[in-house]
C-alpha cells in the first residue's frame, strides 16, 4: 500500500500520467509495443525511478532479486554509442556477457525472419537495399538513439544460476510494461552492449557485475514507421497443452 501511495501521489506526475494510471492491465499487455524510434525529448530521472519501482515488483527465485540496473542518459550514453558503433564496425568480435547459444533454425528462425521482414516493409527497406540495411543495424549498435539506455546486469557470483537468468528475464519485461503504462515506449536490445568493455568503461559497471540485456527508453516518435509493427504471436492453442479439464 505504502509503495502505491507513493507512485499515485508522485509530484512528478501530470494529468496524463495520472490518466495513464488508470489504464488496465489488458490494454498495457495488448497495446505495448517494441519502439525502435525515439523523440530526442528527455525523459525525467524521477519517472525512470517510478518504473523501476514497479518493475521490481517483479518475482525471483526465493526473493533472491538478482538484478541491478545501470541508468544511462545524455554525454556517457553518447560514448556508449559512438564505441560500440566503431568497434562493431571495424569488426572487433564481440564481447556479449550473456550466453548467446546457436543461431536459430526451423520455427524460431522464421519468427526470427517474419518479423524483420515486417520492418523492413514498414521502412521500405527492400532486400537488396545494402545501405538501408545496414543502416537499422548502426540504429541497434546505437540503442536506436532513445535518450535513455536500462543496462541490466546480475551479481557475477550468481553466473551458475538458470534462475538468476530467468528472474532478470521476468524483471526485464516488467520494465517495459511499467513504462509503457506510463506512456514511454522501450525495447529490449542486445545490439547495443555487444562490446561490453565500451559499456563497462562508460556506464562504469563494476567487475563483479554481468551484463546481461540492456533496455532503450524514451518517449515514442509516432512518425517512425516502424513503431506500428506489432509482432504476430502464436496462439493459446499452439502454446499451450491443457490437462484433466472436464471439458
Amino acid at each position: 500500500v505504502g509503495s502505491e501511495m507513493c507512485i499515485r501521489d508522485s509530484c512528478i506526475l501530470s494529468p496524463f500520467y495520472r490518466e495513464r494510471l488508470n489504464v488496465q492491465f489488458d490494454d498495457v499487455l495488448l497495446g505495448r509495443r517494441s519502439i525502435r524510434g525515439y523523440k530526442s525529448d528527455p525523459v525525467p530521472k524521477a519517472l525512470v525511478k517510478e518504473v523501476l519501482e514497479l518493475a521490481m515488483r517483479s518475482p525471483s527465485s526465493m526473493n533472491t532479486q538478482p538484478w541491478n540496473f545501470t541508468v544511462v542518459s545524455g554525454e556517457p550514453l553518447d560514448r556508449i554509442r559512438a564505441g560500440n558503433t566503431e568497434r562493431n564496425m571495424a569488426g572487433v568480435p564481440h564481447s556479449r556477457e550473456f550466453r548467446i547459444g546457436e543461431a536459430f533454425a526451423g520455427q524460431h528462425r522464421d519468427r526470427q525472419v517474419g518479423v524483420a521482414k515486417q520492418l523492413f516493409s514498414a521502412m521500405g527497406i527492400e532486400r537488396e537495399d545494402k545501405e538501408g540495411r545496414l543502416d537499422w543495424v548502426l540504429r541497434g549498435f546505437r540503442q536506436f538513439d532513445a535518450p535513455v539506455c536500462v543496462i541490466i546486469t546480475y551479481d557475477k557470483e550468481l553466473a551458475g544460476s538458470d534462475d538468476t537468468a530467468f528472474d532478470c528475464g521476468a524483471v526485464t519485461t516488467a520494465l517495459v510494461n511499467a513504462a509503457w503504462s506510463r506512456g514511454l515506449g522501450a525495447v529490449i536490445n542486445s545490439q547495443g552492449i555487444m562490446q561490453s568493455p565500451v559499456v563497462r568503461e562508460h556506464a562504469g559497471i563494476a567487475d563483479d557485475q554481468v551484463i546481461m540485456k540492456a533496455v532503450a527508453l524514451g518517449w515514442p516518435d509516432e512518425s517512425f514507421p516502424a513503431n506500428a509493427v506489432v509482432s504476430e504471436r502464436k496462439t493459446v492453442d499452439e502454446a499451450a497443452r491443457f490437462l484433466g479439464f472436464g471439458d
